[in-house]
């Protein structure tokens, strides 16, 4: 018999509680943008994968280990709810998935790139590989969400009993856009894009 490659369709339901739903359209003003976990691993393990990228033994299971096995950060949702006016999961990189959320809110962001929490086996390579894998590498699967200055405390403790790292990162502003700054408060300059679904080849 002929074997072919294995194809598996799943579709998940559920339900949310009334007006508890941590959607894509409630950022405000001053929010300021958290992330769980860490950023950039998976993108390195796909140049693993594709351009064959010689790391470490060790660098090398922990990018293919975030390529492949994503932890889903599900109890970090939950426990964020009441808590975060708006949040989206990292598969498409962050600025591009932060992007929906400053669309579908009518606001802009600004980031500090200094801040952003660069993934274990990324800390390998040059600064600026780390900067466009940990901004534009996607498959991550970490949560960015937007909260009130006044909710960092529960922020924080909301984390800590999902058991996950969460590191804040920038804020909400009404100007639309998103600007990412460096510690001299220059924007930087990227070289890459967000995955896009509708772009063309």
């Amino acid at each position: 018999t002929t074997r072919g490659p294995l194809n598996m369709c799943i579709t998940v339901f559920g339900s949310v509680p009334a007006h508890h739903a941590l959607r894509r359209d409630g950022a405000r003003v001053d929010d300021d943008i958290w992330i769980s976990g860490s950023l950039g691993d998976a993108r390195l393990g796909l140049e693993i994968v594709t351009r064959h990228l010689a790391l470490s033994e060790t660098d090398t299971a922990i990018a293919l280990q975030r390529l492949h096995r994503p932890t889903p950060r599900g109890s970090l949702g939950l426990a964020l709810r009441g808590i975060a006016n708006a949040a989206i999961d990292i598969s498409d990189g962050l600025i591009g998935d932060l992007g929906h959320i400053l669309q579908r809110s009518m606001l802009g962001a600004t980031l500090e790139a200094d801040l952003l929490p660069i993934g274990r086996a990324l800390q390998s390579q040059d600064p600026q590989t780390q900067l466009e894998f940990a901004l534009n590498g996607g498959d991550d699967y970490e949560l960015c969400f937007c909260a009130p200055p006044a909710k960092r405390d529960r922020v924080i403790m909301a984390a800590k009993q999902a058991g996950v790292v969460v590191t804040r990162l920038g804020q909400i502003v009404p100007t639309p856009g998103l600007r990412v700054l460096d510690s001299a408060g220059h924007p930087v300059k990227l070289h890459s894009s967000s995955f896009d679904h509708f772009s063309k080849p």
